[in-house]
Formats: C-alpha cells, sequence, structure tokens
C-alpha cells in the first residue's frame, strides 16, 4: 500500500469516528439531517452509512427497532433513515463476537476440506506412490485432456524439464511455452529440448528457438528425433501412443521406475544433438587442430582411457588432460563422451 492510500485509510476512520462522536451526543439521530449540517458531501452519505453500521456502532431504526440479526438477514425494511447510537463497548463485543464466528465457520471449512482431501488420499494415493516404487500408465486420447496434463505436469516441476519435437510449434503455442519457460526459468527449473535440425528452415521456427535460447532454454538439433517427448523431474513422461499417427493420443507414464527409462533414450538422443548454433563450428572443420590433438580426439571417440591415450602419444597423462580439456571447451562440450561424438558429427575426425 502506498503512502497516498495510507493517508486516505487514516483521513476516511477520522472522519467515521467525528461522525459516531456526533452521533454520540445526539442519542437518535436522523444521518441525512447530521450529514447535511455537517456538509459532509452527498456522494458520501450512503459509504459512511454502511462503514458505521458495519463497525456496529449505530443501528437503524424508526417505529421499530433493526436488530442485527434483521440487518443480516434483510428482512427489516426501514423507514426515514433514522439510526440509534451504540455503546462503544457494546460494538466492540458484538464484533469479538462476529469475528469468532467467522472463523468458527472458517474452521469448519477446513475441516471439510481435510476430510475430502483424506479421502482423496486414501482413493488415489496408493501405497508406494510417495517412495517411487509404483508405476502407471494412462492412455490420453481427448486432445483437451493431454494439453490439461501437460498445464498440470509443467505447473509442479521442481527441478529439471526435458522434451524432444519433430516439428516445430505452431506459433499460437511457440508463444505459450516461451512464457513458462519464463516463469520455469526464474523458479530454477532446467529446461532442456531437443528439435529436428530441418526445422532451422523456417524462419518462424528459428525466430522461436532464438528466443528460447535467450531465455536460459538449452536448445539442441538432431538430424533424427524419433519421437515427441517431455519428461518432468523423473516422475512424468507424455509420449505418443503411436509414433507415426498423432491422432492415437498420448501415453502419460508415472513413476521414477518407469521414466527412468525414457529419461535415458532422451539422453542418448541429447549427446547425439548438436546445440543450436554450433552449425557455424562446422564451417571451420577442425582445421585449426594440430595432428596431436586430432589424434587425441579420434582415440577419446573410441572410447579409449586418458592413460593409454598418454601412452599413445607419448605424452604425460597430464598433458592429456589439459588437451581433451581444452578441446572440450572449444567444441563446447560437457563431457567428453559428448566432445568425441561431436567432433565425429562436425567431420574433425575424418
Amino acid at each position: 500500500m502506498s503512502a497516498g492510500d495510507d493517508r486516505n485509510a487514516i483521513q476516511s476512520t477520522n472522519r467515521v469516528l467525528s461522525l459516531y462522536q456526533e452521533l454520540r451526543q445526539r442519542g437518535v439521530s436522523n444521518l441525512d439531517e447530521l450529514f447535511a449540517e455537517l456538509k459532509l458531501p452527498p456522494e458520501e452519505h450512503a459509504r459512511r452509512r454502511a462503514e458505521l453500521i458495519a463497525l456496529g456502532l449505530i443501528v437503524p431504526t424508526s417505529t421499530t427497532h433493526a436488530t442485527r440479526a434483521d440487518l443480516k438477514s434483510g428482512t427489516w425494511e426501514s423507514g426515514p433513515d433514522t439510526v440509534a447510537v451504540v455503546d462503544p463497548e457494546i460494538a466492540l463485543l458484538r464484533m469479538l463476537q462476529q469475528e469468532r464466528e467467522r472463523l468458527r465457520e472458517h474452521l469448519d471449512e477446513s475441516d471439510r476440506a481435510y476430510s475430502t482431501l483424506e479421502a482423496l488420499v486414501e482413493k488415489f494415493l496408493r501405497p508406494g506412490s510417495l517412495n517411487g516404487s509404483e508405476v502407471e500408465v494412462e492412455l490420453l486420447s481427448d486432445y483437451r485432456r493431454i494439453q490439461q496434463v501437460l498445464e498440470d505436469i509443467t505447473d509442479v516441476i521442481q527441478h529439471n524439464l526435458a522434451s524432444m519435437h519433430v516439428t516445430a510449434l505452431v506459433r499460437e503455442v511457440a508463444d505459450r511455452v516461451l512464457n513458462r519457460d519464463l516463469r520455469q526459468i526464474e523458479n530454477g527449473v532446467r529446461i532442456r529440448a531437443i528439435y529436428h535440425q530441418r526445422i532451422t528452415a523456417s524462419p518462424e521456427a528459428a525466430e522461436m528457438l532464438r528466443r528460447r535460447v535467450e531465455v536460459g532454454v538449452e536448445i539442441r538439433l538432431s538430424p533424427a528425433v524419433p519421437m515427441n517427448m517431455i519428461i518432468a523431474d523423473q516422475q512424468f513422461a507424455v509420449l505418443p501412443a503411436h509414433p507415426d499417427d498423432r491422432a492415437a493420443g498420448a501415453i502419460l507414464a508415472r513413476g521414477p521406475a518407469l521414466v527412468r527409462s525414457y529419461l535415458a533414450l532422451y539422453e542418448h538422443c541429447w549427446h547425439t544433438a548438436t546445440p543450436y548454433g554450433d552449425d557455424l563450428a562446422a564451417e571451420r572443420g577442425g582445421d585449426g587442430l594440430s595432428e596431436q590433438q586430432r589424434a587425441a580426439l579420434k582415440m577419446l571417440a573410441s572410447g579409449m582411457k586418458d592413460e593409454k591415450i598418454a601412452r599413445s602419444l607419448g605424452v604425460s597423462l597430464r598433458t592429456v588432460s589439459r588437451m581433451l580439456s581444452e578441446l572440450m571447451q572449444e567444441l563446447g562440450a560437457s563431457s567428453r563422451f559428448e566432445a568425441g561424438v561431436r567432433a565425429y558429427r562436425l567431420g574433425w575426425l575424418d
């Protein structure tokens, strides 16, 4: 709340208290007459009257007196705008009672909600679902249900979101995904996505990839993407029921024991894919490599250990470690296996 709002609230409270003090001196008064005497603007009449009644400081009265129950039920019909003043101690006690009733109603609602949750847990949260020992597979045939599942999953991600896409997203979906990327990355979620490399031929798709990379999404391209897939926190995986028939629906897999298998497939595709934007590296063709570096890369790609590479090259193990570290940095690889794969894909080992 701004300082201006604070001042307005204080002024409003002071005005109500001044009206109440004036009414206490009069006992029973006609509010319209009082407002006119005090030169209160007409647009404030209804608001001040409502505030005084809500605080329990006045009660409407005429030939018959309005009780609080009458006011609450709305059955009382007022005559001339005449009110009786309530003693402040009585008003305070009534407000405390009203607050107790409100809290009691809130507690009753909480008890009902808790009972409902207990029933849901007993019915749907079966033994084993909390420790990850249970797996579950659900076939999703309705498009709306699939979209709702995707929204639900992405809302509960805490650590990692991995996806692969055979085709580019349409503009409307891409905008929604970008907004979701921003929220998740701000919450510390690592987001990775693999796309088929042919989508970069579309300027719109290339722009979408660029925007995702700018907000922090890790993008890689591959000449072969087996299927659409989304994996969240090793807990959920969504993949097509039939890779060649989108109308067949999707499969929702739950439980780490099952999802880990899909994640292993994803990691293989990830390490054999090329980081988006690294296509320029292929133009260099590895011409800047020394024969020793090229030989080290070939041995690395073949799976040879550092000790054997050092013996083959006739250098120390420390030299090999430094050389491979420099090559990994040049290739933008996060592991030695990835460096070997990427060097092969870029033609550096030919």
